[in-house]
């Protein structure tokens, strides 16, 4: 029987403190839809993913209005379309890409991951076609989302793919600059990839997957800032205890709505991410977490070791709430959803160079961050590269979301609305690693990858 003040607790979470489910999101295999006609397996592609999530948006409605529990985004992932475009030529992939818009717009959810390649050790024919398109298709499509894994503990570092991607950011940059270089904010580099991600842009349905299934991502940052505030003057080891304990009840309301939409759906239940994923309201931040523990400032000495701290506590308390916790599951950092990361590198307690640092204890990687839309392919790629090999050395995935928005320089505001929040365009270090980046090839795995 439910305790009526654990009730009246949830209630003021999500009234008073940002609770809320970031987003259902069903993965949906494509597998069945292969055909060596490209118009066919656009509307098998279609049908499949209208047939799946055709119920998704009112289960979540339904679901959101019986508890009580705002669900932010309803999102589809699907198989990576790498894997369905080795025999189609750029403009095939592209319309695949126009064929997974229509049908998110016709189901009415949020967006579509899974325009996605996996690179870490080499290309095939789908892959390179589908990599050399992304510009055009995150250009001409509303609700797409792309990913590439570049990168893996396994495999290394596929520096070929590091340097396309450095210079397939600035197409697409240049060719969404009408709209703030939005096309960007749909498109992550990855290393170490999760296939069971719910958040975009990174989701897509992996290959282990079953033929369809529910993962969940829960939100809750301004929960933790109020429950430390309320701590007062505690040591951190009684800090660690009382994240640890909220994340837990963050955690558990994920698992009840995941296994209530999966119920409703007749979809298995995949995993509950429990990443504290900020927006720009205020109060809902990771950056105001890191300030109620004692910084003057995100971004100033300590920050490092407040979010590991943070992150391993949210982590301990998510795993005793479920036995199904994947995806990314910490504290995300991205620069434009949080409005304590965007007053910090407005005033300049946060660089890139921390945001670095910070994201080897965090989850995922270099988010949302708008940087000068002259700012070079290569300068891009070694940014990507330096976040990548933190992942590859750390067994972790780290990711780069990089938005060179057309046209800006340090100093302006690049205004994306919604989610997406608005970056304050940083600086970025002048030397070049052009001779680096064309050398080319695989920076090979580390050592500590034998384990066997």
């Amino acid at each position: 029987m439910l305790a009526t003040e654990d009730i009246l607790e949830t209630i003021g979470m999500i009234r008073e403190e940002c609770l809320d489910i970031r987003t259902i999101t069903m993965g949906i295999s494509l597998y069945d839809c292969q055909s060596d006609d490209p118009k066919r397996l656009c509307d098998k592609i279609y049908d499949k993913i209208m047939s799946s999530a055709r119920n998704l948006v009112a289960t979540g409605e339904e679901i959101s209005k019986y508890y009580g529990i705002p669900i932010i985004n309803k999102r589809v992932s699907v198989t990576p379309i790498a894997l369905m475009a080795g025999g189609l030529d750029r403009d095939g992939v592209v319309n695949i890409a126009k064929t997974m818009d229509k049908a998110a717009r016709e189901l009415g959810i949020n967006f579509i991951g899974g325009y996605s390649a996996l690179v870490q050790k080499g290309f095939t024919n789908g892959s390179r076609t589908l990599i050399d398109s992304i510009p055009e298709a995150l250009a001409s499509t509303e609700r797409v989302c792309s990913s590439v894994n570049a990168a893996s503990t396994k495999a290394g570092i596929n520096m070929d793919a590091v340097a396309q991607m450095g210079r397939i950011i600035k197409e697409t940059a240049y060719l969404t600059r009408d709209n703030g270089s939005l096309g960007c904010a749909k498109l992550v580099v990855f290393a170490n990839v999760p296939e069971d991600n719910p958040f975009m842009a990174g989701a897509f349905h992996g290959v282990g997957e079953p033929e369809t299934v529910i993962n969940v991502g829960v939100s809750g940052p301004g929960v933790v800032a109020s429950a430390i505030r309320r701590a007062g003057d505690c040591s951190l080891a009684d800090l660690a205890e009382l994240i640890k304990k909220t994340a837990f009840k963050i955690t558990r309301v994920g698992q009840l709505v995941a296994l209530a939409a999966s119920e409703k759906l007749n979809v298995p239940f995949g995993i509950v991410d429990l990443s504290l994923a900020p927006t720009p309201a205020i109060g809902d931040s990771v950056a105001y977490i890191l300030e109620s523990m004692g910084l003057e400032q995100c971004g100033c000495p300590g920050t490092t070791a407040a979010l590991a701290m943070l992150n391993d506590a949210v982590k301990k308390g998510g795993v005793m709430a479920s036995s199904q916790v994947g995806g990314l599951s910490g504290a995300f950092i991205p620069v434009s959803e949080d409005a304590g990361m965007i007053a910090a590198a407005r005033s300049g307690m946060l660089s890139i160079e921390k945001l670095e640092a910070m994201t080897a204890v965090c989850s995922v990687g270099l988010d949302m961050i708008a940087i000068p839309g002259d700012t070079s392919a290569e300068a891009i790629s070694g940014i990507i590269a330096d976040e990548l090999s933190i992942g590859v050395v750390n067994f972790k995935t780290t990711a780069a979301r990089l938005i060179p928005a057309y046209g800006s320089k340090v100093g302006d505001t690049i205004n994306f609305g919604g989610l997406l929040g608005e970056a304050p365009v940083m600086p970025i270090k002048t030397g070049s690693p052009e001779k680096f980046i064309h050398r080319g090839g695989r920076i090979p795995a580390p050592i500590q990858s034998l384990k066997n």
